[in-house]
């Protein structure tokens, strides 16, 4: 069956790739990405996140190099290379990939609220009000989520330079040798990093819906360049600020650093962190179901509103069995390593298909 191209009225403009790149790869992992890095790279981590961003521009060009050839986004791929049933079937993956990152975004900021501000919290409230909004806004249509993509990114964006109030107390020292660590514990803390990284590739999923796809490109560079320039900065500040000991304690490393913040008008500020944080991870979560449920539309035929409905109550399900604190770090690591092996192996991997299919069909 062919497929209905999309409306000029549902496009985005190419600059806001920009935002929708930014708002999933900016999330709960800038609260602590910090302590998983420096177990590898030590005073290095600052390098191994700038291999990590480095590695990211190659993916993205491989990305649209795939949506270019085959005219259309990760389901059209599939067709393309499998055919109509079998290219289903591989894209019905991602369903399920999708949810679990929304589950994991929603539940690791749950437990920060938890753990930081109210440790009676129920679980299953917070998630139903959460969800309800969520709902509300996938409702509005793929345009309404990029509006809260862009205010997402802007709204927050004042609690990037607070980060700096560090400085005063901060060693540089701590950032010498240099080097320190072998290639392999650097790499290894680039792989970690990766983790912290994924949701650039949520494009290859809304490519359809952009005008003058082209003229994205750069967008998409300029967005991974930003989330590099600001994690590399984060992490030298970081390492600056902590002693080894301390930093390999620190669950939440960005948050302890926002306690030291004095203001006349506010004495925790890490309460207003962790209160402005819900609008960050507000994109992370709203993108992650329109995919999963506009998926399912594309493979079962499932009207997408209906769609959405079926993740959010499977997530209200899911996320009450999430208790303890190994739990949720075993959630982070299991969506960690499948965003890693579908960023990293699958998309390069699905290229070549792509190109060899290209190639028989020319002949």
């Amino acid at each position: 069956m062919q497929e209905q191209p999309i409306p000029e009225g549902l496009k985005i403009s190419p600059f806001l790739v920009f935002f929708m790149i930014m708002s999933m790869q900016v999330g709960i992992g800038v609260l602590g990405y910090q302590r998983l890095i420096a177990e590898d790279a030590g005073n290095d981590s600052w390098i191994s996140v700038l291999i990590a961003g480095g590695s990211l521009h190659i993916i993205i060009w491989i990305i649209y190099k795939i949506c270019e050839t085959v005219d259309g986004d990760l389901v059209t791929a599939h067709k393309y290379i499998a055919g109509n049933i079998v290219g289903k079937i591989l894209s019905s993956v991602f369903i399920p990939y999708y949810f679990v990152l929304s589950l994991t975004v929603l539940r690791s900021y749950l437990e920060v609220i938890q753990v930081w501000m109210f440790p009676t919290m129920s679980t299953f409230w917070f998630s139903l009000a959460y969800m309800l909004l969520c709902i509300y806004i996938v409702y509005g249509g793929f345009r309404t989520v990029v509006g809260i993509a862009f205010f997402g990114i802007v709204l927050p964006s004042y609690l990037f330079p607070i980060f700096g109030y560090s400085f005063q107390f901060a060693d540089f020292r701590h950032l010498l040798p240099i080097w320190n660590h072998t290639l392999k514990d650097i790499l290894l803390g680039s792989y970690h990093m990766s983790l912290t990284f994924i949701g650039f590739e949520t494009v290859l999923f809304f490519y359809p819906f952009i005008k003058n796809p082209q003229k994205s490109k750069k967008w998409a560079h300029f967005a991974i360049l930003a989330t590099t320039i600001i994690y590399t900065s984060i992490m030298i500040m970081t390492i600056s600020f902590f002693s080894d000991n301390q930093l390999a304690k620190s669950i939440w490393a960005s948050l302890t650093i926002w306690k030291i913040v004095e203001m006349p008008f506010v004495e925790r500020f890490e309460y207003i962190g962790i209160a402005t944080w819900s609008l960050v991870i507000l994109p992370n979560i709203c993108i992650a179901i329109w995919i999963s449920s506009r998926v399912l539309k594309r493979t079962f035929n499932l009207n997408q509103k209906k769609g959405v409905i079926i993740i959010a109550i499977a997530t209200l399900i899911i996320i009450n069995f999430i208790n303890s604190r190994e739990e949720v770090g075993l959630l982070n690591d299991i969506t960690g390593k499948m965003g890693f092996i579908f960023s990293f192996v699958y998309i390069p991997l699905l290229l070549v298909m792509v190109l060899i299919v290209k190639k028989v069909k020319k002949r």
